[in-house]
């Protein structure tokens, strides 16, 4: 008995595995909470003995305007173990377990915080962040986050780029001959397979859109830590950023879009087989491949205007500029006055 409890565990376990990796693809497609649980990726927090509860954000400590971090919280169990949230934390905890409340920044359901991209709503204030979890109403977790203007900001104005030409179709396979007699006292010939027929071309890509003219404005924020207020407007769209030149930077984009690749020319249809007899039909002759569609044609770049005001001149090093193949970007020191 002993015996075959050695032999059958390894398939019961062989069997188990297999089941887990059956079920990997529809717990990637459903995300069915009850099936995680049930194999262990997921812990109900209600059902859990859980002592302490603290939170990070292990990608700051600071954010930026317009960019989104995660959130991670850090549970302890009566045994010290550490049980950790899903997410950015890769744990077993479900967010939809807690309750968070930001200032400032926003939440998602997945523990992610963002901070709005234009700069005054968060101009002179702290984010914060507190978490709670409903099940465990004597555990709570705060958190202080810094807004940082080191980073590096993008206005973002280039052309869109052009559509995908669409494939052509395959062409159509011939048909087998009829076959013949390979009877010597009455042989007959084989028939001959038909030809296939040739591919269609494939469509053409889209020319790619081209990038507005865009202007940008610059002045320098003194202070114990100085800053650059930028504001780039394009097609009648206005964003503001605020920059810390010592790490940071903005770079303005106005490429004409790339032109859409071209669809990929059908396939010619196979010729048909030859029918047996005596002689054997000839087999058909394979259609021609379709032509690939020709590339879209890059859009046009726009034009840069920069215009800062003198005190910015030592940290212009900040503002990085991109519109290849369009005019040369010009920059115009002019008096500036704060852009809010």
């Amino acid at each position: 008995m002993n015996d075959q409890k050695r032999i059958l565990l390894p398939n019961a376990r062989r069997a188990a595995f297999a089941a887990v990796l059956a079920l990997a693809p529809l717990l990637s497609l459903s995300g069915c909470t009850a099936i995680k649980v049930k194999l262990g990726m997921r812990v109900y927090l209600a059902k859990t003995n859980v002592t302490a509860m603290q939170v990070s954000l292990p990608k700051g400590p600071a954010i930026a305007p317009g960019e989104r971090l995660g959130l991670v919280v850090n549970f302890t169990q009566p045994n010290g173990k550490p049980l950790v949230t899903e997410g950015q934390g890769k744990g077993k905890v479900l967010w939809k377990d807690l309750t968070v409340t930001p200032t400032v920044v926003t939440a998602d359901q997945k523990g992610n915080i963002t901070l709005p991209h234009d700069p005054r709503k968060s101009d002179g204030k702290t984010a914060h962040v507190a978490i709670t979890a409903p099940s465990h109403p004597d555990l709570h977790a705060e958190l202080d986050i810094p807004i940082t203007y080191d980073y590096n900001f993008v206005a973002n104005f280039s052309g869109a780029p052009g559509a995908s030409g669409s494939s052509g179709s395959d062409g159509m396979a011939g048909s087998s001959g009829s076959s013949g007699s390979i009877d010597p006292n009455n042989p007959s010939p084989g028939g001959n397979g038909g030809n296939g027929t040739n591919g269609s071309d494939g469509g053409d890509g889209g020319p790619g859109g081209d990038a507005p003219a865009v202007t940008v404005m610059i002045t320098l924020r003194p202070g114990a830590h100085s800053l650059l207020q930028a504001s780039v407007t394009a097609a009648g769209k206005r964003r503001l950023y605020l920059i810390d030149p010592q790490g940071g930077a903005l770079s303005v984009l106005a490429d004409g879009g790339p032109g859409g690749a071209g669809g990929r020319g059908g396939r010619g249809g196979a010729g048909g087989a030859g029918g047996s007899g005596s002689p054997s039909g000839s087999s058909g002759s394979s259609g021609s491949d379709g032509r690939n569609g020709f590339d879209g044609s890059p859009g046009k770049a726009g034009s840069i205007t920069v215009t800062y005001d003198p005190s910015a001149k030592p940290y212009l090093t900040a503002i990085h500029t991109s519109n290849r193949g369009g005019p040369q970007p010009v920059f115009i020191e002019a008096p500036v006055a704060a852009l809010w």
